[in-house]
């Protein structure tokens, strides 16, 4: 294995499960939180933002929000994580 190979950025797309999700918001309009977009740092924590579409419809920026410091949702971002490393580990090479 290549020790100098560098991977600048592992990022996975969870869709948070409709009893967790909550509004925000942004620019003057609401959004429903319906993805967490997390990040693996170069330390090895996690980073998660959160991701939605305007409650009144249509597509709306692409705005990011903060993630509520709540266990349940620390709970889907651990399990996710650890979900996307056993499908990394298992992956079958180029298709």
């Amino acid at each position: 294995m290549n020790s100098d190979l560098e991977v600048s950025a592992l990022a996975i797309n969870v869709t948070i499960p409709q009893a967790l999700r909550w509004t925000g918001t942004r620019r003057g309009e609401a959004f429903t939180l319906t993805t967490l977009n997390v990040r693996l740092l170069p330390d090895g924590h996690l980073a998660v933002k959160a991701y939605g579409r305007p409650v009144g419809g249509g597509r709306g920026a692409y705005v990011s929000f903060p993630v509520p410091d709540k266990p349940e949702l620390a709970a889907l971002v651990a399990e996710a994580s650890s979900r996307a490393g056993e499908l990394w580990a298992a992956h079958r090479g180029l298709g």
